[in-house]
């Protein structure tokens, strides 16, 4: 068994790092950081810079969204908040602190950079998801990355949606099901300690287990509308406890964004020398983490947005894009701040140190809880709260990707017994003692449905592309843009991406 670990953290590390046995095989970080900060580099570019054109017409589309305008089976805003319940999670605590930790306060720079290029894939994801869905005959729609593959490559590309599902339902297990669980699990327990209670693991895990059963066992309707609910209030909450220490801690506010311009550049480590390999660290640390957080060009955002209740991939697609932005440019930046601008005295070798991430006693999580309780009375308890909520609509979200994709392999019928599995995954993370083995899997999952979404992405950028044009001439979609049937196994891959051109199939809109 320590073999099998062992290689899992090998080839995770080389994934996401570029390290193989500790000797660097690819510069400055792992492939799939590469592969994912270029498609988005590629689609910002490709599309003029127009998820930040759009951003402000986004939010007033995501208003409007609160009812839907088309078929469907959520609204566009409870869409976004299924989207929002997996990408909000334990990353935008102890990722952020991790960021910090390792690549210094210049990373949080870097990881926004990598938000802004992954609006781009992640409108391009999710107007591809709504573009080629189905609605199967049980009136259920269903969309997605491997949806887009078989429709829009055709079905000769049949085995790179199968390696996105698989790899979609693994990581789906490991990180979205078992480790969130877990963190539930911690959460629980380190508030009954608090309050002197000695609260057993599998106690958690039945609750745990009966709140999952409750929300998804009605599928996405029920999921949806949890989420619609949850997740605006998880995020409005969140926000506003951290502007509470930012604004009793302002004097430090505009000191805490020079320092992160300035370690992003390398300006302070130029003093020691260091410049260079500082501001390795920060990109290598920023954009891992950033990447992990919004889950941009993965492919598991889509699979919610393709249920939407909309007429209109475009618009869709630039709600999509808001997810990414909330998830990192809002939430993760409010943590982050709190970590650089509160001062205290945390223990570190050596001797007491004035803020959390300089602390080498303290990891992830720990950094970021520090931060708060040294910021404000009761800020532990706001990070359990804040953690064990990411946690829980990770969960439920997660769940429905997997179910998307586990029905896309072996059929419709899968669907209800697969909810009950998955309660059982839920409680079977609470019982788990160590994690690490089981994040790194996570890692290489994550790895595998993100391949074969990016390759599709790129393969079908010329849909993209031709979508939008059209949608920004003439401020609508042709019914044959939005729900007809091009894009059959039939269709060969060659003629959709000659769309990448820009010109019309022939017949088309007209």
């Amino acid at each position: 068994m320590d073999a099998v670990f062992d290689l899992i953290f090998t080839v995770s590390d080389f994934l996401w790092g570029g390290e193989w046995n500790g000797t660097r095989i690819v510069p400055m970080s792992g492939p799939i950081t590469y592969m994912l900060l270029g498609t988005g580099l590629y689609f910002m570019l490709r599309l003029g810079f127009r998820p930040l054109r759009r951003l402000g017409p986004a939010f007033g589309e995501l208003w409007g969204g609160r009812k839907g305008s088309g078929e469907g089976e959520i609204t566009p805003w409870q869409a976004l908040s299924t989207a929002l319940s997996g990408q909000v999670g334990t990353g935008n605590l102890a990722g952020v602190a991790t960021a910090i930790t390792l690549g210094g306060p210049g990373a949080i720079f870097w990881m926004w950079v990598t938000a802004i290029f992954g609006m781009a894939a992640a409108y391009a994801e999710s107007s591809l998801a709504v573009r080629f869905r189905e609605r199967h005959p049980d009136g259920h729609f269903h969309g997605g990355p491997m949806y887009s593959i078989k429709n829009g490559l055709g079905k000769h590309w049949g085995w790179l949606a199968f390696l996105f599902c698989a790899g979609t339902v693994f990581s789906a297990i490991a990180t979205g099901g078992m480790i969130q669980a877990n963190s539930v699990t911690q959460s629980a327990l380190e508030a009954g300690t608090s309050l002197g209670l000695a609260i057993p693991n599998w106690a958690v895990g039945v609750v745990l287990a009966a709140l999952v059963f409750l929300v998804i066992i009605g599928g996405i309707k029920s999921i949806g509308s949890v989420a619609g609910k949850i997740i605006p209030f998880m995020a409005l909450a969140y926000v506003a406890a951290a502007l509470f220490v930012l604004v009793t801690h302002i004097e430090h506010v505009p000191g805490a964004f020079a320092t992160i311009f300035s370690h992003a550049f390398g300006l302070e480590q130029a003093a020691g020398g260091l410049a260079g390999y500082g501001v390795l660290a920060a990109i290598r640390a920023g954009v891992a983490r950033g990447l992990f957080s919004n889950e941009a060009g993965q492919g598991s955002a889509p699979i919610a947005h393709a249920a939407a209740q909309t007429k209109n991939p475009v618009k869709q697609g630039e709600i999509a894009m808001l997810g990414v932005f909330i998830d990192t440019m809002v939430i993760c930046t409010m943590t982050a701040l709190v970590i650089l601008v509160v001062e205290g005295s945390f223990p570190s070798e050596g001797g007491p140190v004035p803020y959390a991430w300089m602390s080498t006693e303290l990891e992830a999580s720990a950094v970021t809880t520090a931060a708060y309780s040294a910021g404000m009375f009761g800020g532990a308890w706001v990070i359990l709260a804040a953690q064990a909520l990411f946690a829980f609509t990770t969960i439920i979200g997660w769940s429905y990707y997997a179910e998307q994709c586990i029905t896309y392999i072996a059929g419709d019928w899968v669907a209800k017994p697969f909810r009950y599995a998955w309660v059982l995954v839920a409680f079977v993370g609470t019982l788990i003692l160590n994690v690490d083995g089981l994040w790194r899997f996570g890692d290489i999952a994550n790895s595998v449905m993100l391949i074969p979404n990016v390759i599709s992405l790129l393969l079908l950028s010329g849909v993209v592309v031709a979508m939008t044009k059209r949608f920004d001439t003439t401020g609508e979609l042709p019914p044959n843009w939005a729900g007809d049937d091009w894009g059959t196994d039939e269709t060969p891959a060659e003629e959709i991406v000659a769309v990448s051109t820009g010109e019309d199939k022939p017949g088309d809109g007209e």
